[in-house]
């Protein structure tokens, strides 16, 4: 396979936005969100300061980018058509440059995925409603619709990422040792697997989001107590006997990401912590079970929820079941009991209930699944049960 889009698979993306378009009766589309600028073209831009879009009006895709960006979508994008302006905020706002590439394009209704360009980096600038006289249709609900059911190529992409995913992972897992620190066994981990991934795919590989390591793995600060917080960021901890960590692991194939989590026992597990541990799994399982076209993802939380009811553990509970994945870390529609979308087949989800008890540990593995016609299928296919993940 080759680890990037194909411009066959561009072109689909095109023409189901395309008839989207056709049916709200949008005659152009203007886009500043740069995963939708990415389905669309397959180019990954940066988002500083400088205000970025692009046009497509169903046939014609053309990137709005700053004067030196032009050899870059030109290049590395393939397009001949570019608008530029020069700086910003330059002597006249960039944005007023892309009003009148709008007029210039229709004066019928425009479907846009923000209300405008939102970059930070100290960006300021008007909403596109102030710069253009057309009808401006909100249609970010119809790109999500789209961007959610994955094609066979696509969930292709996520699969690779999936293998070089498990392969950091084990690399981190033969890095874990008491007295080690957590950004030494993570950089190390990820540099391995990264070299390796360089190698086997070959040159035609780069990572499309940019970076230089295209597989990581690692801890963020999950070590220990700690591990009972679950959005933490890295400590450089060092790493003891005894300590529950939770790790993740993720690769770039072509910008599209599965999602690998698990939790490790430094020695040999505590009654207790073998008891969260056997829970946690015991939820993902169930979560998996209930994965099949047609359920709600809200149903499948709202079990999984009366799961840790019942078992007396909603005092450790801290996030929904799961999300989407592929072009972004986390995608829509949501494993939670306020989302009532339907599981369809296509679509590519992450199961990670956790349970985090205060000055034992965090227990949380992630696993990513694809919908099938008839139940799901794992793409994350490394060992779970906790004799499986203890650090010798």
């Amino acid at each position: 396979m080759k680890p990037f889009l194909s411009e066959e698979e561009i072109t689909r993306h095109r023409e189901a936005l395309l008839r989207e378009m056709e049916d709200l009766e949008v005659e152009l589309v203007c886009l500043f969100n740069r995963k939708n600028i990415f389905y669309l073209t397959g180019l990954y831009l940066m988002t500083l300061e400088r205000p970025k879009a692009l046009l497509f009006d169903g046939h014609r895709a053309v990137p709005f980018v700053p004067a030196l960006e032009v050899g870059h979508v030109r290049k590395f994008g393939g397009f001949s058509d570019v608008i530029s302006y020069p700086e910003y905020p330059g002597t006249e706002h960039p944005l007023k440059e892309l009003g009148r590439a709008i007029g210039e394009f229709t004066d019928g209704r425009i479907g846009v995925d923000a209300s405008g360009y939102g970059g930070g980096y100290g960006y300021r600038g008007p909403e596109v409603s102030e710069i253009v006289d057309n009808d401006v249709e909100f249609i970010e609900e119809q790109l999500t619709k789209l961007i959610q059911i994955k094609s066979d190529e696509e969930i292709e992409l996520v699969r690779e990422s999936a293998r070089w995913s498990e392969r950091a992972h084990e690399y981190l897992e033969e890095e874990t040792y008491p007295g080690v620190r957590e950004n030494v066994a993570s950089v190390t981990a990820s540099l391995r697997a990264s070299l390796e991934m360089i190698e086997a795919l070959g040159d035609d590989y780069y990572p499309v989001k940019g970076g230089d390591l295209p597989a990581a793995a690692g801890y963020r600060g999950q070590i220990g107590p700690d591990s009972a917080i679950p959005h933490l960021l890295t400590k450089n901890k060092v790493i003891s006997g005894g300590d529950v960590v939770v790790t993740g692991a993720f690769a770039d194939v072509g910008g599209y990401s599965a999602e690998l989590e698990r939790t490790m026992i430094v020695g040999e597990p505590t009654e207790e912590q073998r008891k969260y541990f056997d829970a946690m799994v015991r939820a993902g399982d169930l979560a998996t079970d209930l994965i099949e076209p047609g359920r709600s993802f809200s149903r499948v939380d709202g079990v999984i929820y009366e799961f840790y009811r019942d078992n007396d553990l909603t005092d450790y509970w801290r996030h929904h079941t799961g999300h989407s994945i592929g072009l972004s870390g986390h995608e829509p529609p949501f494993f939670d009991r306020g989302d009532d979308r339907v599981l369809k087949p296509g679509m590519v989800v992450t199961v990670e209930p956790g349970i985090y008890v205060p000055d034992v540990g965090g227990f949380r593995h992630s696993d990513t699944l694809v919908v099938t016609e008839d139940g799901n299928e794992f793409l994350t296919r490394y060992p779970r049960s906790v004799d499986d993940l203890i650090i010798d």
